[in-house]
């Protein structure tokens, strides 16, 4: 059958995200009222509504998405130094090659001018970090003297001496031996990406946005766990407790788009008056974040107002806790894999 493409397109928008005008009535009550889009689906009214898995994901992806272009148009991503290679240099000439072929690399960048100096300028100052160590270790040597310790390497020590994956290895005794040979491998990813943290913070940034969907995928199960063990003589279904997990998670995100879009609109404006309003709707909605959630848990939950604050702070403490260690954790095998 032939079609414009128009139609094509919508429908292929409607089987994937679900998007039409089941969007457009799920969106005001996500945002506006707490709860009642998930005593809807409760009371079996769903087919107006974008299901709530689809409404996470879609919401979890644009968010990010957004997050991601607001913190580079405001210049948290500066251009890429492999900080790796001058903090290898071993000898004076090795640096000077590694250095000029590292600025040569950032004079290829298709950046502005002002990002390839500032890149230019860290990696001069990184090779000349790296150069005060190998005089000092020379120095040392010919002195007779116990050299200093690397410094790229002073997290790394076992048994009180510097780790090295060849001279000093880590060996854990009831691991084969190719098993102890991707450990090591790891601990040298690891070092290397620690490196070029500390040497460019903003690119722990980098490493983080690109694991925050699959970390929340795990937390959303463990969230909703806590809400059965929170909520346990209430004698709800768990899935019941998955689906106000998903639409509480999928409001954090709707927040933190139009966060995200309020703050790279204040890039673009200049009156004074649309500044102070954008200004004015984020910090509206950064208080009504936390509030929403906990009227959202006043209202499907049913309890009184002492015990539903009481409950509030300890799933909160508790999602938390786990949230930073996922993410901590995931950003942790990125770095060792990476």
């Amino acid at each position: 059958m032939i079609r414009q493409l128009s139609s094509v397109l919508a429908d292929f928008a409607d089987s994937v995200l679900n998007l039409d005008s089941r969007l457009l009535r799920t969106i005001a009550p996500l945002l506006l009222r707490p709860g009642w889009l998930t005593l809807e689906y409760f009371a079996g009214r769903r087919v107006r509504y974008v299901t709530p898995f689809r409404l996470f994901f879609f919401l979890c992806i644009i968010a990010i998405f957004a997050i991601q272009l607001t913190v580079q148009a405001n210049g948290g991503f500066d251009v890429d130094i492999d900080a790796r290679d001058i903090g290898a240099a071993t000898s004076v000439p090795d640096l000077q090659r590694r250095t000029n072929a590292t600025i040569a690399r950032i004079e290829l960048d298709e950046t502005d001018a002002a990002e390839r100096a500032r890149a230019i300028e860290r990696a001069r100052q990184h090779a000349a970090r790296r150069m005060e160590w190998i005089q000092q270790r020379d120095a040392a040597i010919a002195a007779g003297q116990a050299p200093p310790p690397d410094p790229n390497a002073r997290f790394f020590r076992i048994d009180g001496q510097i780790w090295d994956p060849v001279s000093h290895p880590l060996v854990v005794g009831w691991l084969p031996n190719f098993a102890n040979r991707e450990l090591n491998e790891a601990i040298g990813h690891l070092r290397a990406n620690l490196m070029l943290v500390a040497h460019n913070p903003a690119r722990l940034i980098n490493n983080i946005f690109p694991v925050l969907p699959q970390t929340l995928f795990v937390m959303l199960p463990l969230f909703a766990l806590l809400l059965k063990i929170t909520y346990i003589f209430k004698r709800r279904l768990y899935m019941e407790h998955l689906i106000v997990a998903l639409h509480s998670h999928a409001f954090i995100f709707l927040a933190l788009l139009l966060l995200a879009l309020a703050q790279g609109l204040l890039a673009w404006v200049r009156a004074p008056a649309a500044t102070a309003a954008l200004n004015f709707a984020g910090t509206v909605l950064w208080i009504w974040l936390p509030l929403y959630l906990l009227l959202m848990q006043k209202r499907v939950y049913a309890q009184g107002w002492v015990m539903t604050l009481f409950k509030y702070a300890f799933v909160g403490c508790c999602y938390m806790v786990l949230l930073g260690f996922a993410v901590a954790a995931a950003v942790v095998i990125s770095l060792v894999s990476g």
